[in-house]
């Protein structure tokens, strides 16, 4: 054995042979280096950019984002099954997060999209060392969009009563206004832009370095905001402005804008930077927003004279309640924000002039309108034309809850309960009394959706959503639902049809009541069962790739 071994060892025959299938092995493994690791770094960049190319396209058309995807794709000569996944979702541009973290697939409102690609690309030579034919190549990528969109929810103000105004937005403000339906008119045409409006107001607070958003949560005197808005509108808007300042010289009150307005994405930025997308709202909108919540105690008590048919004298008391947490009336935001009406109570003593035996019947109406709410349900933009850009909110106009019956104060400003009034005397003949009670209510049983063009968005257009139960005026409702009982005194006797007359008198002003009604709340910003949205304001960028 030990022969054999050292003959083997001395033994030089074949070693070229030897030494040429190893030399061959080497030679095969540095032409895989050579060959096939170029060939798979240069396929990889392919796939990589056919992936970064389907993000964008499937980004820029989120609704139609597989479809998008797959197209580019084989646009890009890849067969359809490299196109492992189209995931849509929600990217966060938060430097906190780790990179891999700042997707989250199947979220909403989802504003990106993260494509997985795989294929694979021959080796050549490396299969001699692997034993594969092919190499297994894979590539993702993620690209995200921005598509926001200003919108905000109110009620128009559908006629113009200079008493009624300068009642409710004087009281509101804390002083005495004498405007007329003109001013109140130009008010209402006047645009301002609400960034200069709030460039302005940080100026009259001096304020410096600080932000949208710390300004917003700043103790703001009223007076400096009336101050910014005159500072802001031109025109006849101006002197109007300048007079209601006037009239608040003396007022010390303080007011936090930030329940007003919720500019998203551009809070953080520094007063006086301007963002690419628009914020309007007319002027008497602001100014009715900012008396709202000048007031402290949220109340009003007045009497109001509208000269309407049938109606002698109104004694008005009005509470108005805070939004829902979180919420505002105007908003800057994506798929998914929403903005909310202030919820509102009225208790209107309302003296009706009678008839006959019945001279005068005092009715009091009790309305209360709960927050009314409307959600971008959508924001589609337009590519390559952006004139085919649009909107769609989802809403909810606030339950209309009313009651004839007497309505003390102490339920006027409980909020956290609703009142359940007992029957008020509204007929009172000495010995013979007639005493009432009714109950009405209105509400959605789900959003309605209101879609808002591309034009309707330049042209800053109102829609109104009625409720779907409101199908007769609020007063007739209250009619259909009303009990009368008549007392009698021992000694008295009773009137025939008495009841029937009281009955005739109200149902005679059905419409002044309405329209009485009507015309306070939507002082108020609040529509009598409806809510008018409007979208001033559409951003639309293209996509960008983010991972």
């Amino acid at each position: 054995m030990l022969r054999l071994a050292r003959r083997f060892s001395t033994d030089d025959r074949g070693n070229i042979a030897l030494m040429g299938a190893i030399c061959m092995v080497v030679v095969a493994g540095f032409a895989a280096f050579g060959v096939d690791l170029g060939t798979i770094f240069t396929d990889k960049r392919r796939v990589q950019s056919a992936a970064d190319l389907a993000a964008i396209v499937a980004a820029s058309d989120l609704a139609h984002a597989p479809s998008a995807a797959a197209a580019t794709v084989s646009k890009n000569n890849y067969p359809p099954d490299s196109l492992v996944a189209v995931e849509t979702g929600v990217y966060q541009a938060d430097a906190s997060l780790a990179p891999q973290q700042r997707f989250t697939p199947a979220a909403t409102p989802a504003n990106a999209v993260r494509i997985t690609m795989q294929t694979k690309t021959p080796l050549f030579f490396g299969r001699v060392l692997t034993g594969d034919q092919y190499f297994t190549l894979k590539a993702t990528s993620v690209a995200s969009t921005t598509q926001l969109a200003t919108f905000a929810i109110g009620s128009r103000l559908v006629s113009l009563n200079g008493g009624l105004l300068n009642a409710l937005l004087g009281q509101l403000l804390g002083t005495s206004l004498s405007l007329s339906v003109m001013d109140y008119q130009s008010l209402a045409n006047a645009q301002v832009n609400l960034f200069d409006f709030m460039s302005a107001l940080a100026t009259h607070a001096n304020l410096t370095g600080v932000s949208y958003d710390t300004l917003l949560q700043s103790s703001l005197k009223i007076g400096d905001v009336i101050g910014a808005m005159q500072a802001t509108v031109g025109g006849p808007a101006s002197s109007v402005l300048a007079n209601v300042g006037a009239s608040l010289s003396g007022v010390t009150t303080q007011v936090g804008l930030s329940n007003l307005f919720d500019l998203g994405p551009y809070g953080d930025l520094p007063i006086g930077q301007q963002p690419r997308v628009a914020v309007n709202v007319d002027a008497f909108d602001l100014l009715s927003a900012a008396a709202q919540i000048a007031n402290g105690t949220h109340q009003v008590a007045t009497g109001v004279n509208l000269g309407l048919p049938g109606i002698a004298s109104v004694t008005l008391q009005v509470t108005i309640g805070e939004r829902p947490v979180g919420s505002s009336w105007i908003a800057v935001g994506t798929a998914g924000a929403s903005v909310h009406t202030a919820q509102t109570r009225i208790y209107a003593k309302i003296q009706l002039i009678g008839t006959g035996q019945v001279s005068v019947v005092n009715l009091p109406v009790y309305v209360e309108v709960a927050s009314g709410t409307a959600t971008l349900n959508n924001v589609s933009c337009g590519y390559p034309d952006i004139m085919t850009s649009a909107a769609q909110l989802g809403v909810s106009p606030g339950i209309v809850d009313a009651w004839i019956g007497n309505v003390t104060s102490s339920e006027m400003t409980n909020f956290s309960t609703k009142p359940n009034p007992p029957p008020v005397t509204i007929v009172d003949l000495g010995a013979i009394k007639v005493a009432a009670r009714a109950h009405a209510a209105m509400a959605n049983s789900s959003p309605t959706r209101v879609n808002f063009s591309y034009a309707d968005i330049l042209a800053q257009t109102k829609k109104t959503v009625n409720t779907t139960s409101f199908t007769s005026s609020l007063t007739s409702s209250l009619l259909n639902d009303l009990s009368l009982t008549v007392m009698v005194g021992p000694l008295a006797l009773p009137i025939p049809g008495l009841g029937p007359l009281v009955t005739g008198i109200i149902s005679g002003a059905t419409g002044s009541i309405d329209a009485l009604l009507g015309a306070i709340l939507q002082t108020l910003g609040v529509g009598l069962g409806q809510a008018d949205v409007w979208v001033p304001g559409i951003r639309c960028d293209g996509a960008v790739l983010v991972n």
